[in-house]
C-alpha cells in the first residue's frame, strides 16, 4: 500500500459531549465492531460487570466520569481508525479543547431524554472555530425519549448548524421497536435482552409489506415520518459536511449496542481523512514527504508500576518511522525516538512506523510540553490552543514533610500534563494551583497520593483572575512590577502572572497603568 492510499483509509476522530450522554459507552461498543475488545465494558451499569477500557484510572472507576482523554485505535474494514474518548465533565474541559485540535472530525454524543446541555453548546464552539466536521449521535432511546423532530430542532437551533438525518427511530423507551437506517434502506430490530450484533433487515422500499410483519403498527406511522424527514431537512450533502456546515444524525442505544454500527459504517464511508494543518509560518499537508508532528496531551503514570510519562503526538504530514532522529524545535535539539507506542487505553504497543492521522506515544524524561512541535528538520511551529485563566485557585500545602521530594515531583508532572495550572508566589515562593472547577482538587488530590505517595491539603486563597501581563516599555514594566510585588507570581513556563484580588482590584490597575496589558489567556 501506497503513502497516499495509507492516508486515505485513515479516521482520526473525537468523542464529545455533556457528562452523562453516553460518550464512554459508545466508545467502548466502538471498539467492540473493531474487535479491539471482546466485551464491551460500560461506565455505570448493573448489568454489565466489566469496566469500561477508556476508563483505565482507578479515580474514574469509582467516580463514573471520564477524567482524562484517552486514545485508541483499531483496524475495521481496511480503515485505520483513531478514537479519543474525551471527558464530558466541564471541569476537565481544557484537556477536551486541547484535544479538539487533534481530530480530523467530531461525533456529538446527545441524550435522547435531556437534548442539547450547555457543555454541548461550548464543545460545538470549539468544532467551529476550526470548521470541524461533526456527526451527532442520539443516544439512550432505549429510555423515554423527546420527540424526534423537536430534538433535530433543538440542534439546529442550540448548535446553530444544519441537520440531516440518516437514521431514524421507530417510537423509544418500552416501545422502542428499532432504527430504519435511511442511508442504506435497511432496519434494524431492537432486542433489549441481545447485546450482541444484530443482522439488519434491508428493505429497497419503505412501502413493502413486509415491514407491516416486522413493526406491525408502527409501520404506517414511520412510512409518514420518513415524507416528512425527506420533505423538511435537505439531501445529504458531503462537501457541506466536510465543511462543518450540516450534521448527518444517528439514533440508537450505546448501552444496547444499538444503531452503532449503521453510526461505524456510514462513519468510514464520508468522515474526512488527515486535513491540511496549520502552523504560525505556512500550511502542512498530510501527503508531505517530510515528518511534523505535535504534543497535544501529556499523560503521567498511564502505569502506576513505573513512574513514566507519555507526550501523545499527532502525525501531521510525512511517513514517521521508529529509531529515526527528528527535531524538537521548542529546544532546538535532536531526539531519537526508540520506542514509539500505539495505544488502546492504558494498553499500549510499540509500533515501527506511522502515518499522517496517527496519534502515537513518545516517552517523555521531561523534554516535552503541551504544543511542542517534532519535524525532521523544518523549524515550524504548530498552533496550539492556549491556558486561559483558571477560576478557583488554591495554595498548595505538603502534609508530610518526609514527602516534600514526591509532592513537588508530582505536581510538577501533573502540571505539564495540563490538568491545572501551577503559579509560583514571587512574594513568598508559595505554590498556587488553578483549575476550571472544584473536581480538579479532588483529582489532584487522589493522583498525588496514589501515583507519587505524596499527601497535599488545600488552602483556600480569594483570587479572582490570573493575568499575564506585557508592555512595550521595560521602565514602566519594572515599576508595576514594584508596586505589585505580592501579587506577582511565575507559571510553569516561567512567564510573569499578575494575581487579582478582585474585578475592582483588576480594574484599578487597569486605569493606573494603561500601558500594561493584561492578557486572559496565555498565548497572546
Amino acid at each position: 500500500m501506497n503513502f497516499t492510499d495509507e492516508i486515505k483509509r485513515r479516521r482520526t476522530f473525537g468523542i464529545v459531549s455533556h457528562p452523562d450522554a453516553g460518550k464512554t459507552t459508545l466508545t467502548e461498543k466502538l471498539l467492540l465492531f473493531g474487535g479491539a475488545i471482546r466485551v464491551a465494558g460500560a461506565v455505570k451499569s448493573n448489568k454489565i460487570r466489566k469496566a469500561a477500557v477508556s476508563d483505565f484510572m482507578e479515580i474514574e472507576r469509582q467516580r463514573g466520569i471520564s477524567v482524562a482523554t484517552s486514545v485508541m485505535g483499531f483496524e475495521y474494514e481496511g480503515y485505520k481508525i483513531n478514537i479519543l474518548d474525551t471527558p464530558g465533565h466541564q471541569d476537565f474541559q481544557e484537556d477536551t479543547f486541547r484535544t479538539l485540535t487533534a481530530v480530523d472530525s467530531v461525533i456529538i454524543v446527545i441524550d435522547a431524554a435531556k437534548g442539547v446541555e450547555p457543555q454541548t453548546e461550548k464543545l460545538m464552539n470549539v468544532c467551529r472555530l476550526r470548521h470541524t466536521p461533526v456527526i451527532i449521535f442520539i443516544n439512550k432511546l432505549d429510555r423515554p425519549a423527546r420527540d424526534s423532530f423537536s430534538l433535530l430542532d433543538e440542534v439546529e437551533e442550540s448548535l446553530h448548524i444544519k441537520v440531516r438525518p440518516l437514521s431514524w427511530p421507530i417510537s423509544s423507551g418500552d416501545s422502542f421497536k428499532g432504527v430504519y437506517n435511511i442511508f442504506n434502506h435497511s432496519l434494524l430490530l431492537f432486542n433489549p435482552s441481545i447485546q450482541e450484533i444484530q443482522p439488519s433487515i434491508r428493505f429497497s422500499d419503505v412501502n413493502a409489506p413486509e415491514l407491516d410483519h416486522h413493526i406491525g403498527k408502527e409501520a404506517a406511522l414511520l412510512r409518514e415520518e420518513l415524507e416528512l424527514v425527506e420533505g423538511v431537512y435537505p439531501a445529504f450533502d458531503h462537501a457541506a459536511y466536510l465543511a462543518g456546515e450540516l450534521a448527518p444524525v444517528f439514533f440508537g442505544s450505546a448501552l444496547y449496542n444499538f444503531g452503532v454500527q449503521e453510526l461505524l459504517d456510514t462513519f468510514v464511508r464520508i468522515a474526512p481523512y488527515p486535513r491540511p494543518s496549520f502552523t504560525e509560518e505556512r500550511e502542512v499537508r498530510p501527503e508531505e514527504e517530510h515528518f511534523t508532528g505535535f504534543v497535544f496531551k501529556i499523560h503521567a503514570n498511564i502505569d502506576p508500576n513505573h513512574r513514566s510519562r507519555i507526550a501523545f503526538v499527532k502525525v501531521c504530514s510525512g511517513h514517521f518511522q521508529r529509531n529515526n532522529v527528528y527535531t524538537h524545535v521548542r529546544l532546538g535539539k535532536t531526539i531519537r525516538i526508540s520506542s514509539p507506542t500505539a495505544f488502546m487505553a492504558d494498553q499500549k504497543e510499540t509500533i515501527e512506523e506511522a502515518f499522517p492521522g496517527d496519534i502515537i506515544g513518545v516517552p517523555d524524561t521531561g523534554n516535552f510540553i503541551i504544543g511542542d512541535t517534532l519535524t525532521d528538520g523544518e523549524l515550524i511551529r504548530f498552533r496550539g490552543l492556549p491556558s486561559f485563566s483558571p477560576e478557583l485557585f488554591r495554595y498548595v500545602e505538603n502534609a508530610d514533610p518526609m514527602k516534600s521530594k514526591q509532592l513537588n515531583k508530582g505536581i510538577d508532572q501533573l502540571m505539564d500534563e495540563g490538568v491545572a495550572q501551577l503559579f509560583t508566589s514571587q512574594f513568598n515562593g508559595r505554590k498556587i494551583i488553578g483549575t476550571v472547577g472544584q473536581l480538579q482538587f479532588e483529582v489532584i488530590q487522589y493522583r498525588l497520593e496514589h501515583e507519587y505517595g505524596a499527601k497535599c491539603r488545600f488552602e483556600t486563597i480569594s483570587m479572582y483572575k490570573a493575568c499575564w501581563i506585557e508592555c512595550d516599555d521595560p521602565k514602566k514594566l519594572e515599576e508595576f512590577k514594584k508596586r505589585k510585588y505580592q501579587k506577582m507570581c511565575l507559571d510553569k513556563r516561567g512567564r510573569e502572572v499578575f494575581m487579582a484580588d478582585s474585578p475592582f482590584i483588576l480594574q484599578m490597575a487597569q486605569e493606573e497603568f494603561k500601558d500594561i496589558k493584561f492578557h486572559f489567556t496565555s498565548e497572546f
